[in-house]
């Protein structure tokens, strides 16, 4: 028989290492996030997979797809990407000078990521939108993903405190009751999280897909809606999940005080 003490051994062991998995991000982060001159019209893309309030990388294979929708036309970019390095892991830089007054949605395709963690692979197909030289027709167009984020507030131009407001399109169509995974960049490690659940907060899609969230300080905050694709891939002779997740990043600012 086992005894009554080891039995709370085991539960205490069980509570103390329980803990929320730590949530994956497919990031695409500009430069900036508006372009306003021609002097700087020139908008430095990183495309990385990583845990982005952590500050924990992983490396990731270069990118299906990766493009831009400027204007209502397609540009294909991947042949412009090049290595580089986020969070100590392998991940991608690419640049895109805009020439006229647009707003640029820029959309990644991953190469699926095996999660040993988790047993499944990882798919997020990743957004955000840069607008140029005061134009602002066309951010809630949608590029046509598979699972995808469709900007319901104007994801550029917000204060901290507003709030997003999206709605996630899966195969066309309104996704409901799906977790929406939020996180912010901590890319300078400005924050620490008082305990594990405000690493990851967690919102859900309503009837019609459509999701809130109030940005409660300044930076780059990311929105991972997640599904499960509807195939599967086979490794070592076994059929694996794919999480297909949709993303999008969107950066929230302060405002500038006078100078006196």
């Amino acid at each position: 028989m086992v005894s009554i003490s080891r039995v709370l051994v085991a539960l205490a062991t069980v509570v103390l290492t329980a803990a929320p998995a730590l949530a994956h991000f497919g990031m695409v982060i500009p430069s900036q996030d508006v372009v306003t001159s021609k002097e700087k019209a020139k908008v430095d893309l990183v495309v990385s997979f990583s845990h982005p309030m952590e500050g924990k990388g992983m490396n990731m294979a270069k990118p299906k797809a990766f493009g831009v929708v400027d204007g209502g036309k397609k540009t294909d970019l991947l042949a412009t990407l090049k290595p580089t390095k986020v969070m100590d892991h392998d991940a991608w830089k690419s640049e895109y000078t805009f020439k006229r007054p647009g707003v640029g949605i820029f959309y990644v395709v991953p190469e699926p990521y095996f999660e040993p963690a988790e047993d499944k692979y990882i798919e997020h197909l990743t957004k955000v939108v840069v607008p140029a030289f005061g134009e602002e027709e066309g951010w809630d167009e949608p590029v046509g993903l598979p699972a995808e984020i469709i900007p319901l507030s104007r994801p550029f131009g917000n204060y901290v405190g507003n709030v997003f407001t999206g709605k996630l399109l899966v195969d066309g169509k309104p996704a409901a009751g799906v977790d929406v995974e939020v996180e912010y960049y901590n890319k300078d490690n400005a924050y620490t999280p008082p305990n594990e659940y405000l690493v990851t907060q967690v919102v859900k899609t309503d009837a019609n897909g459509v999701f809130t969230y109030a940005v409660p300080f300044a930076g780059w905050w990311g929105f991972a809606a997640l599904t499960d694709a509807p195939q599967t891939i086979e490794k070592d002779g076994v059929a694996k999940k794919v999480e297909r997740g949709a993303v999008m990043w969107a950066k929230f600012v302060d405002p500038k005080h006078k100078k006196k």
